[in-house]
């Protein structure tokens, strides 16, 4: 049953939004209009909308429903709120649950350190965030610079407490140690400081700040801390030497929105300038949707903007928008922030707009390029390992325990030969008998009966091990007589289990000699790589567990050390064996730990 476009000429001729909906009221795609009637009519008219999936969309539509707005703002903003909601197939959708990698200072400590992070959405934790990086080599590298120019803590907060001598990286200058009182809180702030504003792009005012420091410096007599500003003075111009502005922007804040579309896909490309320079670039791909590119840039700046800490002055954007204006009031609304949007006619800012354009033009290629690449490692795994089925999803198992003792169990999925991390999991091995064999069959009963019951099985199941795994996977699914899953074996050469280069043997049901790969067969590398995501997630699995028994059987033993006091203890010194070669005098200055708790301490451990 489809929609009937008889039923149009009810709809109010009102601004506001509508939902289309699909099969079971699914919501399929949301839209806005000044006048809803006249939007809709043009979807279901004989000469259609020329946009190549609106034929896809509209022949699913079952029934739409419409919200009316008193405003073609509030249409706009209600959109983008029932797109995040709903998030419908046809819309282009901002992943709220993608991570990124930033660098963040946290400023509130007695003495801050740049550290990177991952962070889903907007960071949580309390300090001053840079990013996000597009990668996280690039994050590393950023950081390995700030590293070499300015000499700050790189310890955690309990080794700073620990320290009772200045470690290597005072020797290499590398830290001026605070740890020991090598420095003044004064002189370590002055980095602190710089740091910051490298991060932000400014350049030439630290150059300025620390000569001016370091003459003092040298006036007062005080030559090491000259020579630490030297040595910061010299690091920042060698890394800037040649890093020029792409545009002269007069130390402006503003990112530039390029875009370029092709068939049913289409990206984005966000450059982001601050103080007048490139300091990182996103990009962001979406495929099959129904929106127009003026609808796209509208939904990308509201999604955006609105859980974005580091904003611009300005975004130039590559057309003109009716509603820009429209779109700068309600970010003024919701952040308190005035934030022009324009499209750009002449000038530098004109050559922005298409330097953006580039990039998502040449971005736009690799994407396809990587997509193309990853869809034929499938093909032709299906045809080299004889599957059945193309494996668009995959399951690999490994198991890890020492001599019996904690063993576990790791699931791993890939969904289009990437990661699928929200179908990871970890299992603790519950049965009596704990080898490898017992334990995979165990784990693997328990995965799929529930996969079974909920219809969530995959295309293809790999199981770490030679025939004996694989035939204990056979045997449960026989078992449980699951007949759509293809299944196989991966185990390494000889038994190697080096990162070299090796040729894995892949073993499959009812043939006797394993399958083999050139060593430097796409197909061998991306095996390897499932495999060994699984053989990480175990192992990791596995060691959290035995520390977690270690440090239980080392403290939950001894009287008068509850949870409390045990989370001090390891939280200041890490692990029981620095417990136990510690001083008294820092035992007891720790908050809840008294003599009595001291000396049951030194009884037991």
């Amino acid at each position: 049953m489809s929609f009937d476009s008889e039923l149009l000429s009810s709809y109010p001729k009102a601004p506001g939004v509508y939902l289309m909906k699909g099969a079971k009221g699914v919501v399929l795609y949301v839209g806005k209009a000044k006048h809803l009637q006249k939007r809709l009519r043009q979807y279901f008219a004989k000469s259609p909308d020329a946009r190549l999936m609106i034929p896809f969309l509209t022949s699913k539509v079952i029934s739409i429903d419409t919200i009316v707005t008193t405003s073609e703002k509030e249409a706009l903003l209600l959109e983008n709120t029932l797109i995040k909601k709903h998030q419908p197939k046809y819309n282009a959708l901002l992943k709220d649950d993608k991570t990124f990698v930033s660098l963040m200072v946290n400023v509130d400590h007695k003495w801050p350190m740049i550290k990177l992070v991952r962070t889903k959405g907007k960071p949580k934790g309390k300090g001053k965030y840079f990013g996000p990086y597009t990668n996280g080599y690039a994050a590393r590298q950023t950081l390995e610079i700030i590293s070499k120019i300015f000499p700050l803590r790189q310890c955690s907060d309990a080794e700073l407490k620990r320290r009772e001598r200045p470690c290597i990286l005072y020797d290499i200058k590398k830290c001026i140690a605070p740890c020991v009182n090598k420095c003044t809180k004064e002189e370590y702030d002055t980095f602190v400081k710089d740091a910051l504003s490298f991060l932000k792009g400014d350049d030439d005012s630290i150059v300025k700040d620390l000569k001016k420091k370091m003459q003092k410096a040298s006036d007062d007599l005080e030559f090491e801390r000259a020579q630490h500003y030297l040595d910061a003075i010299t690091k920042i111009e060698h890394v800037t030497k040649n890093v020029k502005s792409l545009v002269h922007l007069h130390k402006e804040d503003l990112d530039s929105i390029g875009m370029y579309r092709k068939a049913k896909s289409v990206l984005i490309a966000k450059l982001t300038f601050r103080s007048g320079r490139l300091t990182t670039s996103d990009h962001y791909y979406f495929s099959d949707i129904a929106e127009d590119d003026e609808d796209l840039i509208e939904s990308f700046l509201l999604q955006h903007y609105l859980n974005e800490d580091n904003l611009p002055k300005s975004v130039l954007i590559p057309f003109s928008l009716q509603s820009g204006k429209n779109i700068s009031e309600l970010l003024y609304e919701k952040l308190n922030r005035k934030i022009s949007i324009f499209s750009p006619t002449k000038g530098g800012k004109k050559k922005l707009i298409q330097l953006a354009k580039t990039n998502a033009k040449m971005l736009f290629t690799q994407e396809r390029h990587d997509a193309d690449l990853k869809e034929s490692i499938l093909v032709e795994l299906k045809s080299k390992l004889k599957l059945s089925r193309l494996p668009i999803r995959i399951e690999c198992f490994d198991t890890s325990n020492i001599a019996g003792d904690d063993p576990v169990a790791s699931l791993i999925a890939f969904t289009d030969a990437e990661k699928d991390t929200k179908r990871y999991r970890s299992y603790k091995i519950k049965g009596e008998k704990t080898d490898d064999y017992h334990a995979m069959k165990e784990v693997l009963t328990r995965r799929y009966i529930k996969a079974k019951e909920t219809n969530d099985l995959p295309d293809l199941i790999i199981v770490d091990g030679g025939k004996g795994q694989l035939n204990i996977a056979s045997e449960v699914l026989r078992d449980l007589q699951i007949v759509s899953c293809d299944l196989v074996s991966l185990a390494k050469e000889d038994a190697r289990h080096d990162k070299g280069l090796t040729r894995e043997r892949v073993f499959i049901p009812g043939v006797k000699e394993p399958i083999t790969f050139d060593k430097h067969s796409p197909i061998l590398f991306f095996l390897q790589r499932v495999r060994d995501e699984a053989h990480r997630r175990a192992i990791t699995f596995h060691k959290s567990r035995r520390k977690k028994r270690i440090i239980k059987s080392a403290l939950d033993s001894i009287d008068g050390i509850g949870p409390a006091k045990k989370r001090v203890l390891l939280s200041h010194f890490g692990s029981i064996a620095k417990i136990k070669d510690a001083g008294d005098d820092e035992i007891i200055s720790l908050k809840g730990i008294n003599k009595k708790d001291l000396a049951a301490l030194r009884k037991n451990l």
